[in-house]
């Protein structure tokens, strides 16, 4: 069953001007996990004469949108496994399996045997359920509307998928975007064979579209040798210009630094912060009851067991997930942001969602451990934050900032408003638009 969600404007005039003076484009993603990225380019698209239709699996609410939204009938590949073992479909799978054999540690056994299990099941990705219902509706669609060009947004990557079927049977501008790369991806989770086999199924997939559009130079460079011959261009990811932090609301009382979002146990970790804390409390440069670090997201056991083992526990807490609005509140209210940053080398054209919402935010951002070269860059333009790659660079940056705070009350925020205000939503929808219309 295909439903049509539909939020326009009931005024004629106004139906007639989209009708008659934009192009479409048919957007394939599935938009319960994609980033805010894909609907803040579709929100600011039609300012740059481009009508969006969104192709996405059903969704738990019917999102807030001036756009159109199709959402297909589904079948989860998980779904007898969530059955067999009393899971909840809407959580992550690996950190329930985890929390139930009461596994606190970052890698395990079973983090082995549940990544072999998903390199054989989850192939190209748990969402090819959804493949046969969206080119069927997407099919339908392309029967009785003039669409003028597609694009694909990834993960999932059968997102791709569904886009070549409906880029080969109707002969339609095609543009693929990769919020994360596909067998580059820096956070991989499967062995050499399986990449081996999703880099085949990636070339023979993208040999069909038109362009590829990803979120930093050093990954288009990355697909510019992978799929030789094929344009690629990045658009970062941008902040809705709706959800800047202007006039700032009140600050929280305490010297609160807050981190927003899932942390990656493969290669992200705290400990730097946790152990410059620790120094500083030791050392009583830093008085522990003027301090809070709030941690909104998934909750870790791991995380908790590091916690302890810095002697945090009074002052370092999670809170658990929250729904996305009281996460943007959370971070407006904040003394100090906190970017975690992977701790390898090889993510220098990772740029986290994470680090655009703090730019909207308009509080200081702490990036601490390796920070990739884009971010690194992005904080240095904007001067909305610092990048402390050691445990005595973190202490440095503290001492200094808690200080500021204990002089002040706050601690002031110093962002270049006119260099962060170019990361919007609204001047990447710009950027793309540029990119469609080169392609039709």
């Amino acid at each position: 069953m295909i439903i049509f969600s539909t939020n326009f404007k009931h005024n004629e005039q106004f139906n007639k001007r989209v009708a008659f003076a934009m192009k479409k484009v048919l957007i394939v993603t599935h938009l319960s996990y994609a980033s805010p990225r894909i609907l803040g380019l579709a929100k600011y698209l039609p300012e740059f004469g481009w009508q969006p239709i969104i192709l996405t699996a059903p969704l738990p609410e019917k999102p807030n949108t001036q756009f159109r939204v199709i959402e297909t009938s589904y079948r989860d590949a998980l779904g007898f496994w969530k059955r067999l073992f009393r899971l909840n479909p809407d959580e992550d799978i690996r950190r329930q399996v985890k929390k139930r054999l009461g596994i606190t540690s970052r890698k395990s056994l079973m983090d082995f045997i549940l990544t072999c299990g998903g390199a054989i099941v989850n192939y190209p990705d748990s969402d090819r359920g959804w493949k046969s219902f969206a080119v069927r509706a997407g099919s339908e669609l392309l029967q009785k509307e003039d669409i003028d060009a597609i694009l694909s947004s990834s993960s999932p990557v059968t997102s791709h998928l569904i886009a070549k079927e409906l880029k080969v049977s109707y002969k339609i501008p095609w543009l693929a975007d990769f919020r994360d790369l596909w067998s580059q991806n820096h956070n991989y989770s499967y062995g050499p064979l399986r990449r081996l086999i999703d880099r085949r199924l990636e070339v023979k997939t993208l040999s069909k579209a038109d362009a590829l559009v990803t979120v930093s130079q050093p990954w288009v460079e990355q697909l510019e040798i992978l799929h030789k011959g094929k344009p690629a261009y990045a658009i970062a990811n941008g902040f809705d210009p709706e959800e800047v932090n202007d006039p700032s609301v009140e600050l929280t009382a305490k010297l609160t630094i807050t981190h927003t979002g899932t942390i990656w146990p493969r290669g992200q970790y705290p400990w730097k912060l946790f152990a410059a804390l620790r120094d500083l409390i030791s050392d009583r440069t830093i008085n522990p009851n003027d301090v809070e670090v709030r941690f909104y997201g998934p909750e870790e056991g791991w995380l908790t067991k590091e916690v302890d083992e810095y002697g945090l526990s009074g002052m370092v807490k999670q809170y658990g997930m929250v729904p996305r609005q009281v996460a943007l509140e959370k971070q407006r209210e904040s003394q100090l942001l906190l970017l975690i940053a992977w701790e390898y080398r090889q993510n220098q054209g990772a740029y986290g969602i994470k680090t655009f919402e703090y730019l909207a935010a308009r509080r200081p951002i702490l990036a601490t451990g390796v920070p990739s070269d884009v971010n690194k860059e992005l904080l240095n333009e904007t001067n909305a934050g610092i990048c402390a790659l050691t445990v005595e660079d973190v202490k440095s940056s503290l001492k200094r900032l808690y200080q500021e705070y204990k002089l002040k009350g706050k601690i002031d925020y110093n962002g270049d408003v006119e260099k962060i205000d170019k990361h919007s939503h609204r001047e990447m929808a710009k950027k793309l638009s540029e990119i469609l219309n080169s392609l039709t």
